[in-house]
């Protein structure tokens, strides 16, 4: 939606005539543009180059003014429904304690279902390295904590001392798998009911 359109209006349009279009949209057929220019004037619009590609190019009347206005409007409306998903970090350790799970978790759920991905890390510090499944074993465990909200975007993996895995928000539509298994699940049951009704 990036910049707006600049049209070419009034007289900037050097060509000889154009198809005109009136400002409630009405054709109003090929004319000289010194014609079209006479009836934007009497009319209190401009006239603007719509279609410059056009043979001949295609010219409307509008209020050019507003044009711009709504133009600016529609961009700035765009760039506030365009939401950039940012990475959040929330650091473990191989030795966390139980509450300081719970509460990285309700963090990273928070950020979560704000539509953000969560980078979670363990940094491991002197001999801790050569437990590298302990590590492992607490980020499966914070990731099951989460995943009614995520689905595990990078799995566990080291890089250098740190063990690092992301998080992705579940996306509003349900997966083709999750669809299938329900289909499948509410197929059973349904023949469950049958089988013992009949």
């Amino acid at each position: 939606m990036g910049i707006a359109i600049e049209l070419m209006i009034n007289e900037e349009i050097r060509d000889r005539e154009v198809r005109l279009i009136d400002e409630n949209g009405e054709q109003l057929g090929v004319m000289l543009t010194q014609r079209a220019l006479e009836l934007a004037e009497e009319r209190g619009y401009d006239l603007a180059k719509i279609q410059p590609m056009a043979k001949p190019p295609v010219c409307k009347l509008l209020d050019y003014d507003k044009y711009r206005y709504e133009q600016s409007r529609r961009e700035r409306e765009n760039r506030k429904n365009q939401r950039v998903v940012e990475i959040k970090e929330v650091q473990l350790s191989a030795t966390i304690e139980e509450n300081d799970v719970q509460t990285k978790a309700k963090q990273a759920i928070k950020f979560l279902d704000g539509g953000d991905k969560v980078k979670v890390s363990i940094r491991f510090r002197g001999r801790q390295i050569t437990h590298s499944e302990i590590g492992a074993k607490v980020m499966q465990d914070f990731a099951e904590r989460c995943k009614d909200v995520s689905v595990v975007e990078r799995r566990p993996a080291m890089d250098g001392r740190h063990m690092i895995m992301i998080l992705a928000p579940k996306s509003a539509k349900a997966s083709f798998a999750e669809k299938k298994a329900n289909r499948e699940a509410a197929n059973r049951e349904k023949n469950a009911t049958q089988e013992a009704q009949g």
